[in-house]
């Protein structure tokens, strides 16, 4: 099972023999409970995640303690805090478990390592960087083009089903909404 969620994760990565067994050897499980921190801000993230099952939200705390959330990771998706991860520098984000949480964890040393060894994770770490940066960007055009309904129906559009199991002030935070907004768009399309 775990093999087939890395490959679904790691596709186009094509690997031979003596690479697949390496690669598959790199990787731990963890768990987490819900409400538990992966990462807390000023922290270093220790790890890169696949997610096996579970949702996690990435957020900062603004100065009056308000959970701003910018993503979620998902059963199949990466998680963790990508830039304090590569940099090795304290977060500014905090990344919780929303749900139980059952991960696949790489420490930097050994992520480090399959880039020097093995071509093909230049190739895969550069496209699955582009991918985020550009999803990145295609968020701050939504926040900043686009109506809260707008927002709202882009966001249920494109939304894994899981994501809905959690508290609504967490998408709606992450939609830049209230919740009582957010309750009532949910609302209007039931």
């Amino acid at each position: 099972m775990h093999e087939e969620i890395l490959k679904n994760a790691f596709r186009p990565l094509s690997l031979d023999r003596e690479k697949h067994a390496r690669f598959f050897q790199c990787w731990e499980e963890r768990e987490f409970p819900k409400g538990s921190y992966l990462t807390e801000a000023g922290r270093t993230e220790q790890f890169f995640y696949v997610v096996l099952q579970g949702v996690q939200a990435i957020y900062i705390l603004t100065r009056e303690g308000e959970k701003k959330v910018i993503g979620f990771s998902y059963d199949g998706s990466f998680s963790g805090v990508y830039d304090s991860f590569l940099k090795e520098k304290p977060s500014a984000y905090f990344l919780e478990a929303m749900t139980p949480s059952r991960l696949l964890a790489m420490n930097k040393v050994q992520y480090d390592q399959l880039f020097e060894l093995y071509p093909e994770f230049d190739r895969w770490g550069r496209l699955v960087h582009q991918e985020l940066l550009i999803g990145r960007v295609q968020r701050e055009i939504e926040l900043i083009t686009l109506s809260a309904k707008e927002r709202f129906q882009v966001f249920m559009d494109r939304c894994p089903e899981q994501l809905l199991q959690i508290p609504q002030k967490y998408l709606a935070s992450y939609l830049n909404m209230t919740p009582e907004t957010f309750s009532r768009m949910r609302a209007s399309i039931s």
